[in-house]
Parts: C-alpha cells; sequence; structure tokens
C-alpha cells in the first residue's frame, strides 16, 4: 500500500509542528495586514497627506478586506480539505480541489474588481468617505489603484494556504514576505520622493502583490504531495460544496470586518458631526482616522492569532483523517494557552504604551485633539484581547475538524450579531465613545458562548467515539 504523505503530521511532536506550520502562517499573514498598515504610517508621515490621507486610507481598508475574505474562504477552505484528504490517502480529491480553488478565486477576482471600478464612488460613500471632501478626494486616489491590484492579491493570498497544506509553509511564508518588502521599500520612493501621495501608496502595494502572484504560480507548478493536472482545473460543484463550508469561518471573520467598519464609520461620521470637536470641518476627519490606526493594530494582532489557529489546520486535519483525536486534543491545549499569551501581551501594550503606538501614525504632525483621541481608543477597543483571541482560536480549530456549520454559526454570532450590532447600538446611548466600547461588549459575551465550545470540543476528543469530519470521497462526474 502506498504510504501516506506528510506522515510525519501523525508521528512528529505537537510543539515542533506547531512552529514549524504556525510560526510561517503567523508570518504570512502579518506581512498580509502590513501591506495596508505600511501604507498607512508613510501616509501619516507624509506632510501634505496627513490626517485626510490616514482616513482616506481607513475607508479603502475594509474594501481590500473584502478581497481578501473571498481569497481566504477558498484557499483555507481547499487547505482544510486537502489535509483530510491526504491524511486519508485520497489524493484524487486533493489535486481536483486546488484546481478548482484557482479558477474560482480567478473568477471571484475578475469579478469584484469590475465591481469596484463602476460603483467606486457610491462604495466609498457607504464607508464613510464623504466626511470631507478633502478625504474623498484621497479616497477615490487610493481605491483606484489599489483595484487594479485585486486579482494579484486575491490570488496570493488564497494560494498561500493550499501551499501550507502541499507541506511547504516556509515557501508560503517567504512569497507573502517578499511582496511585502517591495512594498515597504517602494512607499517612501513614490510618497516621499517622487511625492506620487495616495497613487503612490497604492501602486507600490499592487507590484509588491504581483510579485507574491507570480512565486505562487511558480510553486504550484512543482508541488509536493500534489500534482496538478488539466482535469484539476475542470469546475465540479459537488467537489466545490464539500471544501468552500471549510472556509466560510475564515470568510466571516475577515468579511465581518467590513460590516463592522461600515457600521463603525457611518456611526463616526454620524456622531462626530455632533460632537463638540470633531464636528468642526478641520477635525472632523481624526476620529475616523484614529479609529482605524486601532483597528490596525488590532489587526496585527488578530493575525497571530488566526496565524497560529490557522497553521494548525493541516495538522488537526490530517490527525482527524488518521483518527488519532489524542494529538488533536493536545494541540488545541497547546493552542489555548499560547493564543490567551498573545492576547495578553496586546493588552499590556495598548494599556501601558498608546501614545507611543499612535506616535508611529504621524501624531507630532496632528493636534492635541488626535493624540487624546487615539490613547482612549486604544485602551478601550482593545481592552478584551485576550478573550478576542482566543475566541478566533475556537472557532478555526472547530474548521479544521471540519465542523464547517457550527464554525460558520458561532462565527456570524460574534461578528455580525455582536460586533454589528452593538457598533450601530451602543453609539445612541454614549456617543463616540459607544463606538469604542462596541469591541470589548462583543468579545465578552462571545466569550461566554466560547467557554461552552471548549468544554464540548475536548469532550468530543476525549472519548473513543469516532469525530465526524468532512467526508473526502466525493464521487465527481468526469
Amino acid at each position: 500500500m502506498e504510504q501516506k504523505s506528510n506522515s510525519f503530521l501523525e508521528t512528529e511532536k505537537i510543539s515542533v509542528l506547531m512552529q514549524r506550520y504556525a510560526v510561517p502562517c503567523i508570518i504570512s499573514l502579518l506581512v498580509a495586514a502590513l501591506y495596508n498598515i505600511v501604507d498607512q504610517i508613510f501616509i501619516a508621515n507624509a506632510d501634505y497627506l496627513g490626517s485626510y490621507g490616514n482616513a482616506a486610507n481607513t475607508v479603502v481598508f475594509p474594501l481590500t478586506v473584502v478581497a481578501l475574505a473571498i481569497a481566504v474562504m477558498i484557499g483555507d477552505g481547499c487547505c482544510a480539505f486537502v489535509s483530510i484528504c491526504l491524511g486519508s490517502n485520497e489524493r484524487e480529491n486533493a489535486h481536483r480541489s486546488i484546481g478548482n480553488s484557482i479558477v474560482l478565486c480567478l473568477i471571484g477576482s475578475i469579478i469584484l474588481t469590475a465591481v469596484y471600478f463602476i460603483f467606486r464612488d457610491q462604495i466609498l460613500g457607504m464607508f464613510g468617505g464623504r466626511v470631507n471632501e478633502e478625504t474623498f478626494r484621497h479616497s477615490k486616489e487610493y481605491f483606484t489603484y489599489i483595484s487594479l491590484g485585486i486579482p494579484f492579491y486575491m490570488f496570493g493570498q488564497a494560494m498561500n494556504p493550499i501551499i501550507r497544506s502541499d507541506g511547504s509553509p516556509m515557501f508560503a511564508m517567504v512569497s507573502t514576505l517578499a511582496g511585502a518588502v517591495v512594498n515597504i521599500i517602494l512607499d517612501p520612493v513614490f510618497i516621499f520622493i517622487f511625492r506620487w501621495g495616495m497613487m503612490g501608496a497604492a501602486v507600490a502595494t499592487v507590484i509588491g502583490q504581483v510579485l507574491t502572484a507570480v512565486l505562487a504560480v511558480g510553486y504550484l507548478c512543482n508541488m509536493k504531495a500534489v500534482r496538478l493536472k488539466k482535469e484539476s482545473f475542470r469546475l465540479n460543484g459537488r467537489l466545490i460544496a464539500r471544501f468552500l463550508p471549510l472556509g466560510i469561518c475564515s470568510f466571516l471573520s475577515q468579511i465581518s470586518l467590513v460590516a463592522a467598519m461600515a457600521a463603525i464609520n457611518n456611526m463616526i461620521q454620524k456622531y462626530g458631526a455632533i460632537d463638540a470637536v470633531f464636528g468642526q470641518e478641520q477635525f472632523a476627519q481624526i476620529p475616523m482616522a484614529v479609529v482605524g490606526i486601532v483597528m490596525k493594530f488590532f489587526q496585527i494582532v488578530i493575525s497571530i492569532s488566526v496565524g497560529m489557529a490557522a497553521g494548525c489546520i493541516p495538522i488537526v486535519g490530517y490527525n482527524i483523517g488518521a483518527g488519532r483525536k489524542d494529538r488533536a486534543r493536545s494541540l488545541f491545549t497547546h493552542l489555548l494557552a499560547a493564543e490567551a499569551a498573545v492576547g495578553a501581551a496586546a493588552f499590556l501594550i495598548v494599556e501601558l504604551l498608546p501614545k507611543q503606538l499612535i506616535a508611529i501614525f504621524g501624531a507630532a504632525n496632528e493636534s492635541v485633539y488626535y493624540t487624546e483621541f487615539a490613547v482612549k481608543s486604544f485602551r478601550i477597543y482593545l481592552c478584551m484581547m485576550i478573550l478576542a483571541c482566543v475566541n478566533k482560536a475556537t472557532f478555526i480549530y472547530l474548521q479544521s475538524l471540519g465542523k464547517a456549520f457550527i464554525s460558520t454559526m458561532l462565527s456570524m454570532v460574534r461578528e455580525v450579531v455582536f460586533g454589528v450590532g452593538f457598533a450601530l447600538l451602543l453609539p445612541a446611548f454614549q456617543g463616540l465613545d459607544g463606538v469604542l466600547y462596541s469591541m470589548p461588549a462583543a468579545d465578552l459575551l462571545t466569550f461566554f458562548i466560547s467557554a461552552a465550545v471548549i468544554r464540548y470540543t475536548y469532550k468530543t476528543l476525549k472519548t473513543t467515539e469516532k469525530v465526524e469530519v468532512v467526508s473526502c470521497r466525493t464521487e465527481l462526474s468526469q
């Protein structure tokens, strides 16, 4: 009988596997997050852009996350499915699912790009771009050029987890890192030397995304555990229905940020207009710029959290497919402890060093109101980071077990019901402060649900009963 690919996932120490798979995944996600964050840092420190450019970046940011959400839904879903297939020695469906995911990603990216160009002004208005005319002008310029890179961005991000599932987490990390390094090098050149403004920041980002996509194509032509064939790219509805739901949790974790940002930006625009300070034209963009910066820091932390959990998907999927629930349970323990530690470190940073954080984003060039609101925003908005990290890990772990429906429903409650709901409700009672309290309130309530789910998951993995996972044995029409 042919030996199963990646069999070391069933024998190597859990701590060693976590380091091998989670660290590259964390770095990959951090690098992806840094694309937009690096743009914002350089924009904030350009005296001819300042908080107007920062606010414009905040407006456009959730629209790039829409592209990321679609990409990770395809990529993470395929990654989980391929890992389970390899654990069960079902290589036929593994290569077909990868080919189908590539086609889906290309089709989705082209459609999204077209939508962005056709409805640009309306979309920007929905995300608070009309807070004042200068912010709207910068938003249009940045969004136009960022949209050109959507197909490359989506392809690179979707292929990243698929490359990890093939047993090459280091290559996945390096390909993403290479694009980010190019972006970091070109940003100051285009913004400060050429003085291309928002266009320069966007063009630097797109060039980096193109490089990552090209490297991904090169890898796909020389995969290790899986070999792509011509028939791999023939779309099959039943196969797509198997792997795509496994990425729904990843999709919701990203798209919910879009919904939350839309709600938050509109609440900022509404309640900022009646604020004694931010109701003034020259200060109107500050709350939007600041909250955008705070959410960028949150994205850095949550990228570490998601990276640890998503990096474990191939390990969990393989061991469940091989019947090793004991190893899956041990990994869950290691994961939750690591997630809590990351959240604790983030909490200490935002509570003790908020002025240092905001200084990175050009606070020296802004009014005192900018710094004061930023300090308050960091301390309130991110005060439940420990719970946020544990919640996210729990949902993604369920995804790696093949429990797509439960994972999706829990994510929906956190991200849409609580996340968006509180963002819309609390400002009615607390004004701008209500926007800041919406995040910790959502994470606190979600944790009560997560605690019950964690207990149930441990009980399930401890029993001798078979864990129900998605089957990778799918009848394919020829």
